[in-house]
């Protein structure tokens, strides 16, 4: 099992949730394993953004978007599913999370206005 560690934004979408609701959005996260990470399969993915392999989580109404150092795991970012699906239909983005991480930069600009 990984450490896991998470971001400002991260948190503050934790913080919105009651304590057992906190529990039950991370219970996904916290329970991988390092066989899971070598190969995912669905509800986790797996991309290349540059250099940095980057993970996504389904977990419930929630997106984890993760980073693995080592022993640990960084969520970057936690989205609720319906903001996500807002956000592909306003920019008209193709439906695939696959082409959308790896071809459209209004993606990672959206996830980065999060953080600010």
């Amino acid at each position: 099992m990984y450490q896991v560690t998470f971001s400002a934004q991260a948190m503050h979408e934790l913080n919105r949730l009651d304590k057992l609701a906190q529990l039950d959005a991370i219970e996904p996260i916290s329970g991988l394993k390092p066989a899971d990470l070598a190969h995912p399969r669905e509800p986790l993915g797996q991309f290349r953004r540059g250099a940095k392999t980057l993970y996504r989580l389904r977990a419930g109404d929630f997106r984890f978007y993760f980073e693995a150092h080592g022993e640990s795991l960084h969520v970057d970012y936690i989205l609720h599913k319906n903001s996500l699906e807002d956000f592909l239909l306003r920019n008209k983005l193709p439906v695939s999370e696959q082409q959308l991480v790896e071809q459209h930069s209004k993606f990672w600009k959206y996830l980065e206005s999060l953080t600010k």
